[in-house]
């Protein structure tokens, strides 16, 4: 068994298989990187490269059709391949924002509700006005009116459903955030909130973050390091436009 990492995320040669009607897909294939602490990776690529399968799988949120099925990776110090109890430490310590997650909150939970749920899901007796501070807390942190808390999802735009998410993905200060898309459906004048937010949680709290995205200007506006995917391959990493590609990678992309 492996020691814990130091590092917030851990991949190795990381291979994942999706599984369907159709049969097996490898859906990332020898996958390797690591993030520090208060460091960031972003990792792009286009449709169908294997991006949303692999947060999905670090995160713990994968289901029956996910199958770590070679190599290793630990998050916080978890083996993702086989968490068994500790699972459930992975999802605290995780912050994760899903694919389209803005537009797949649950309908019947005010917004109050939604943003405290890894809190009342995991606690059995809660302060409701401890709570319910660090609600409007988050809520004015980005930018979201304290009325929202009352309303449900429905009643918000789609914009302020994806900030939604986002604040519910901070309710626990994870130590990992882990998010797929997380600028759609947001207006320009909105992306520094979400920027700042992340990037205050990684200087105060030495907070990861894996984000999937193709914006290029998001990228370089945070100075991270990229990886770029296709077809569940890493065929170039770097940070900003300096990306060294992977031998005959950039020559099959420009096909």
């Amino acid at each position: 068994m492996p020691a814990p990492s130091l590092n917030a995320v851990d991949c190795s040669d990381l291979v994942i298989d999706r599984i369907g009607h159709g049969g097996v897909t490898r859906a990332v294939d020898g996958v390797t990187f690591s993030i520090p602490p208060g460091e960031l990776l972003c990792v792009a690529g286009p449709t169908g490269s294997g991006k949303s399968t692999l947060v999905t799988a670090l995160a713990g949120m994968g289901d029956s059709t996910l199958k770590v099925a070679g190599g290793r990776a630990q998050v916080c110090g978890v083996n993702i391949r086989r968490p068994g109890r500790k699972l459930r430490v992975l999802t605290a310590l995780t912050g994760y924002v899903a694919q389209g997650a803005g537009a797949s909150l649950p309908p019947r939970l005010t917004v109050g509700e939604v943003i405290s749920e890894p809190v009342t899901t995991r606690e059995k007796k809660v302060n409701t006005k401890a709570l319910a501070i660090r609600v409007a807390s988050l809520l004015d942190e980005l930018h979201l009116p304290l009325g929202a808390a009352s309303k449900f999802p429905y009643e918000l735009s789609a914009g302020m459903r994806q900030r939604v998410a986002i604040a519910r993905a901070f309710m626990l200060e994870p130590r990992v955030l882990i998010a797929d898309e997380p600028l759609a459906n947001l207006d320009l004048e909105v992306r520094p909130v979400v920027f700042d937010a992340i990037t205050r949680r990684r200087t105060e709290n030495d907070m990861a973050a894996l984000l999937v995205t193709n914006d290029s200007a998001f990228i370089r506006e945070l100075d991270a390091e990229a990886v770029m995917l296709r077809a569940g391959h890493v065929v170039a990493r770097g940070v900003g436009r300096n990306l060294v590609w992977a031998p005959n990678a950039e020559a099959d992309s420009q096909r």
